[in-house]
């Protein structure tokens, strides 16, 4: 056996011991012992605990892999990744900037999750895989989702044994809506006739709002709304949404102060309008987007509110085509929330343009903090960086930041 002292938490929330050797569900300064294969302890002991360490809220914790972080304390955590934040920065030269304290969404609050489903002989698993496995962990509780995703699981339960294969593993996304669940189902068998009218019925079972299968609707019986500023916006399957409302609010928050009123504005990876929408009430908004059915949700529900500013959509791929600077430069405010890679080609454009502010939202420190650099290079400051964690427990970190020129 041997023993170790945990210097740090690696980017996935695994501590870190010189070698390195990675010792999952540790913490800094913690003592730990156990054997040591390909660089890792998997099942360490801990000799001398942390004073951060707390038990696990939930009884799957370690099991699932849904989360790494439930033996740290919530301020722990939430300083942790606002150091994230501050390292990525630091690796890319970008030295001094505030990086705020972590504004953390509440337990239970989650309002999507991807539930694994499969059938065995004699039941129907369902749950979170395991860590780094294949294996479904049965779900009793959650401490992450909010408790109506949970009461879907008959649902799925119903919609596996219906085309579940004993080999083959469905995906069920669950949707919190002001209306009701909308469920959403791949990976299951094609439905025959029969079939398809059994799994249409298994929505008013279980009062579904909407059932999708297999990127299919099959019905609709009442649309799942999202409540976005004035409007209700029905986003199509799947399509994206921040991962909970008190995390939509703040970045939203925090957008509002790096860009105040301006008279109009581009939105950049728009979405179904989650900053676009709130911020028509006094302003003109250019909504680019490359996904045609969030840019057509975006668009109903502006309409059917009424008395909103003007909202114009572009669908565009901003990876292959982004708005170039001589575009841009027509506008005096920019929001820019690009997937997890961020978006290098855009932010090359942003960055040679004139536009006076932007806000940038990331989802991933490391893409930020190159996006960042690209700014900063191109003439803009950096004013100060907001973390989010709307992703509680796990190595996820969010940020909204203000730059200007």
């Amino acid at each position: 056996m041997t023993q170790i002292t945990i210097e740090t938490l690696g980017s996935a929330g695994d501590g870190v011991a010189p070698g390195p050797i990675y010792i999952p569900y540790t913490l800094p300064g913690e003592v730990v012992e156990g054997e040591v294969s390909d660089g890792r302890i998997d099942v360490p002991k801990i000799v001398t605990p942390s004073s951060d360490r707390v038990a696990a809220p939930c009884r799957h914790f370690r099991k699932c892999g849904g989360c790494s972080l439930q033996h740290a304390s919530d301020p722990f955590v939430a300083d942790w990744k606002r150091d994230q934040v501050i390292s990525a920065l630091s690796a890319r030269g970008i030295e001094g900037v505030e990086v705020r304290p972590t504004i953390t969404s509440p337990t239970r609050s989650r309002r999507r999750a991807t539930f694994a489903a499969r059938r065995t002989k004699k039941t129907i698993q369902i749950g979170f895989h395991g860590r780094k496995s294949d294996e479904i962990i049965p779900l009793s509780e959650c401490a992450v989702v909010h408790p109506d995703l949970l009461s879907a699981l008959p649902a799925i339960e119903a919609c596996a044994r219906l085309a579940a294969s004993r080999k083959g593993v469905i995906r069920t996304t669950v949707t919190r809506s002001e209306n009701g669940l909308d469920l959403s189902v791949e990976g299951g068998k094609p439905l025959k006739k029969k079939a398809l009218l059994d799994a249409a019925m298994l929505a008013d079972t279980f009062d579904l709002a909407r059932l999708t299968w297999n990127g299919e609707i099959l019905v609709t019986r009442r649309d799942p709304h999202q409540r976005i500023g004035p409007a209700l916006v029905t986003p199509p399957p799947g399509g994206f949404l921040q991962a909970t409302s008190e995390g939509e609010a703040a970045l939203l928050t925090a957008v509002r102060e790096a860009i105040g009123s301006p008279s109009k504005l581009v939105d950049l990876f728009s979405g179904c309008g989650a900053f676009s929408i709130p911020f028509a009430i006094r302003t003109e908004v250019h909504a680019v987007e490359g996904d045609a059915a969030l840019l057509a949700a975006l668009t109903k529900g502006w309409k059917a509110v009424g008395g909103l500013a003007r909202i114009t959509t572009e669908m565009r791929d901003l990876f292959r085509r982004p708005l170039l600077a001589e575009e841009l430069n027509a506008y005096p405010a920019a929001i820019i929330d690009p997937p997890r890679a961020g978006a290098k080609a855009q932010m090359e454009q942003l960055a040679v343009s004139t536009i006076p502010v932007i806000a940038s939202l990331s989802c991933d420190a490391g893409s930020f903090a190159r996006d960042a650099r690209t700014l900063i290079d191109g003439g803009y400051t950096l004013s100060w960086a907001q973390p989010v964690d709307q992703f509680r427990w796990s190595s996820h970190v969010e940020i909204a930041a203000k730059f200007s020129k």
